[in-house]
């Protein structure tokens, strides 16, 4: 999914990009409302994140632009303009959520993830998310998610996890998961599977969390909720 914010305050917009980004979307920014019209205009977004008071051009008169075009990309507006009036005025322009300056990061992720759904962009990357126990994997990103964590997986570990949790409760051999990691050509010694297995366990089970992968001497591992 793909996001774009809009806004001049760079000690907010390049934290809250990188915790975005995080959380698995794709962020561009832009820091005036002149470029950030044009790539609004330009780019196919899912959401768009404006400020309302902006250099050039206001978000206001983004959003009313995009409106006049017949765009219908959700609009969120990020703005220290509190009174019910300006709240009006804003959602009359064409926003369609509105958070007032300051806000908890908390509530801003949880207003994305609304909007997003209410617009049906968010099931399509949905269907994309694996889910066993608690442990979340966004294959696509290369993240996981459990208790509240966001973990960023290298390529083959991403791998590696989305074919456990695809065979959740069986017993994968170490040959299977070979022949699934690596090709014919480039099959790697067993100690490079076993230091994987390593670096994933560290991961997805920090200690007081229930360990997940699970190893079959002799023979191989299974992944499941419990002993």
């Amino acid at each position: 999914m793909r996001i774009l914010l809009v806004d001049d305050e760079v000690e907010l917009t390049d934290p809250l990009s990188r915790v975005l980004t995080r959380e698995g979307y794709s962020v561009d920014v832009a820091y005036d409302g002149s470029v950030g019209s044009q790539m609004a205009a330009q780019g196919s977004y899912d959401l768009l994140i404006l400020d309302w008071m902006l250099p050039f051009k206001t978000g206001l008169e983004i959003a009313v632009q995009l409106r006049s075009h017949g765009q219908t990309t959700p609009v969120l507006f990020l703005t220290a303009k509190d009174t019910l009036d300006d709240r009006v005025q804003g959602l009359d322009a064409g926003a369609d959520d509105y958070l007032v300056k300051p806000f908890e990061l908390r509530e801003l992720l949880a207003r994305v993830r609304a909007l997003l759904r209410r617009s049906g962009a968010e099931t399509a990357a949905t269907s994309q998310r694996l889910q066993v126990a608690d442990l979340e994997l966004d294959y696509e990103n290369q993240l996981a998610y459990r208790q509240k964590r966001v973990i960023e997986l290298s390529e083959k570990e991403s791998q590696l996890l989305e074919y456990f949790m695809r065979h959740a409760g069986q017993l994968l051999t170490h040959t299977q998961i070979h022949q699934h990691l690596w090709k014919d050509n480039e099959q790697p010694s067993s100690n490079v599977l076993a230091a994987l297995i390593r670096l994933l366990r560290r991961k997805i089970e920090v200690p007081g969390e229930t360990p997940l992968v699970h190893t079959v001497y002799g023979k191989g591992y299974r992944f499941k909720d419990g002993g």
